[in-house]
């Protein structure tokens, strides 16, 4: 029998944001708050910077530092905010924080990234109409995105013909021949630990095919880490992606989408680099999430990865492919609700093993995926919501619901 936990709101104090609904724990959960994949007594006590809620308790003795818009880059602002602080608390009152490339956090750990107010951190470099309709009449979207390319102008060679004709015609528009747009994105934590990110937009350039940057990445062992009610929007390779060795994170009350910002390559959530990712890393947990508007792939697609997919909802109706088990990979896939007009709503390709229950709701289903491999079950207790309530639910609370 699975394990289940008994779904409460915790008591915060009279000015703490409480849970919006019975599924919302407040707290964190899941693959986070353990330090080994399968042994439920290693757990971790995931406390970020020391608080994760607004305002910050009157006791608490940290370092914690607020900011707000000051209208242009902040990305220097930002950076030393993090390395000198156990809190960061984004105010969006006074506008959106621009960022004009990504914050790369090196052995960072024991933070806290919280928004209030409606706070967006956004790149600076976005995709502009013209640049599209310059893209289009070359015929890019027809173009091949896996042979042929060429050497571009500032001599880096680029091995697909999409690619490389975009990134030439970007060049050729812009002048832009060391390609600095390609570092639009806002935060790549690297090696890092024990952080948690609340309440935040992340907002990016449009997505386009040129092997930039992500919004949000986790890298090379960074781990124990809660991002919960974030909203995802427009990243330029992916909107968060999870790799190298990268292991114990849950990401909760989420939403991803792309909008008409975006122009090719709206593959969202990636999880293990290649083929060759190590195995033995890479627990991660998806719960309660919304892929939306113009999401078409990697939702998630993993390798080398042990994935719990847990109650999220799908209204991606141009999707190519949503839950997406690659090599390597054990996939657990639970009371999740995929609406009406996603038909390629999952495939896989040499998974170790995947366990689909029959509690997933397929709008338009023809034929289900099968369970193979060994059994899968999660070492931490959690409770799979009726997956008829998942719409309402997820529609109301995920993203940056959190009123502070």
């Amino acid at each position: 029998m699975r394990p289940f936990f008994s779904i409460m709101l915790a008591a915060l104090g009279c000015f703490q944001v409480l849970a919006h609904n019975g599924y919302d724990l407040d707290k964190p959960f899941g693959y986070c708050t353990l330090s080994h994949c399968t042994d439920a007594t290693k757990t971790f006590d995931i406390k970020g910077g020391g608080c994760y809620s607004y305002p910050i308790p009157e006791d608490f003795d940290g370092k914690v530092v607020v900011l707000q818009s000051i209208g242009r880059d902040m990305r220097n602002e930002i950076e030393d905010a993090v390395k000198n602080n156990q809190v960061i608390v984004f105010d969006g009152s006074k506008g959106d924080f621009f960022i004009s490339s990504s914050i790369f956090l090196q052995k960072v750990s024991d933070i806290t990234l919280l928004g209030i107010n409606n706070a967006r951190l956004c790149t600076e470099w976005y995709l502009t109409a013209e640049l599209k309709e310059t893209l289009d009449a070359a015929g890019v979207p027809a173009m091949s995105t896996s042979r042929g390319g060429g050497i571009l102008p500032n001599k880096m060679r680029v091995r697909e013909e999409a690619e490389y004709n975009t990134r030439r015609i970007i060049m050729e528009m812009t002048g832009d021949n060391k390609e600095e747009y390609r570092h639009a994105g806002i935060m790549t934590l690297n090696d890092c630990r024990n952080i948690i990110i609340r309440n935040i937009s992340f907002v990016g350039p449009g997505s386009i095919d040129v092997g930039g940057n992500d919004l949000l990445s986790f890298v090379n062992g960074t781990r124990n880490c809660w991002v919960d009610h974030c909203s995802f929007e427009d990243g330029m390779d992916g909107n968060f992606d999870i790799t190298s060795r990268s292991d114990f994170i849950t990401i909760s009350w989420c939403t991803f989408c792309y909008t008409n910002r975006s122009y090719m390559h709206q593959n969202t959530n990636l999880v293990g680099y290649s083929d060759n990712e190590t195995r033995g890393f890479l627990s991660i947990t998806y719960a309660f999430n919304w892929w939306g508007e113009g999401c078409k792939a990697r939702m998630p697609m993993a390798r080398a990865a042990k994935v719990h997919v847990l109650n999220n909802y799908y209204t991606c109706t141009k999707a190519i492919n949503c839950i997406n088990p690659r090599k390597n990979s054990e996939f657990l896939i639970e009371g999740n609700y995929i609406e009406k007009g996603i038909k390629n709503f999952y495939s896989q390709i040499d998974a170790i093993s995947v366990a689909w229950r029959n509690d997933n709701f397929i709008a338009e289903s023809r034929s289900l995926p099968s369970s193979f491999g060994e059994p899968i079950e999660v070492p931490y207790s959690y409770s799979v919501a009726p997956c008829s309530e998942v719409p309402e639910v997820v529609r109301k609370n995920a993203g940056t619901t959190l009123k502070y």
